[in-house]
């Protein structure tokens, strides 16, 4: 007899990284939702990635994060709910974690995680501020006891090598180029990384 597929709820799913997550999972066979507002579904920006969804029959569900009834309706329909919004929304998820033990129905939260490991890496400058946002959600899943699994994936260079890594430039500088920290900290590589 084959396992039944876990139920998905996506959000943030028509977003950078999102809608490669949503595109695997109805791909893999999974029951795949994705919380969309109404007029992302008519955005001309969204098109195609919206179009792409309808063929893989992923099913959309109307509802906002900013708007809980339609967010604890939209997640008692799954079993798993995956978080891919943006870093401006890191502290948002809060209102996720509210309506998941409100709902009391999901077996597995996956927060917005895509990055590196914040309770492992020694940040600098924005990205410090970035990391304990996603910390403290980190400590609300636990001490809420929603079962959860953290993906880290490290960096992404693909996102910040076009800017060289400067923090809200939309292209590449050509004066100069902001040095987090002290411009000299010393590489490490730890061996156990590779071992996960």
């Amino acid at each position: 007899m084959a396992a039944t597929k876990s139920k998905i709820l996506f959000i943030g799913g028509t977003g950078y990284i999102g809608k490669f997550i949503v595109e695997a999972s109805a791909k893999a066979g999974h029951p795949t939702y994705a919380l969309v507002r109404e007029p992302t579904l008519s955005n001309p920006a969204k098109a195609e990635v919206i179009e792409n969804f309808k063929a893989l029959g992923v099913n959309f569900v109307l509802g906002d994060l900013y708007d809980h009834v339609s967010l604890v309706k939209a997640i008692k329909q799954v079993d798993v709910v995956i978080s891919t919004v943006g870093h401006a929304q890191f502290a948002d998820q809060g209102k996720i974690i509210v309506a998941i033990k409100e709902a009391g129905n999901v077996k597995r939260f996956f927060p917005s995680e895509f990055g590196n490991d914040v309770d492992r890496a020694h940040a600098v400058g924005p990205a410090k501020t970035a990391f304990a946002t996603k910390a403290n959600i980190r400590r609300a899943i636990e001490a809420e006891g929603i079962p959860h699994t953290y993906v880290t994936s490290n960096c992404f260079a693909g996102y910040f090598l076009p800017t060289l890594f400067q923090p809200g430039a939309t292209a590449p500088p050509r004066d100069k180029v902001v040095i987090l920290g002290d411009g000299n900290p010393k590489g490490k590589q730890n061996p156990l990384w590779l071992l996960r």
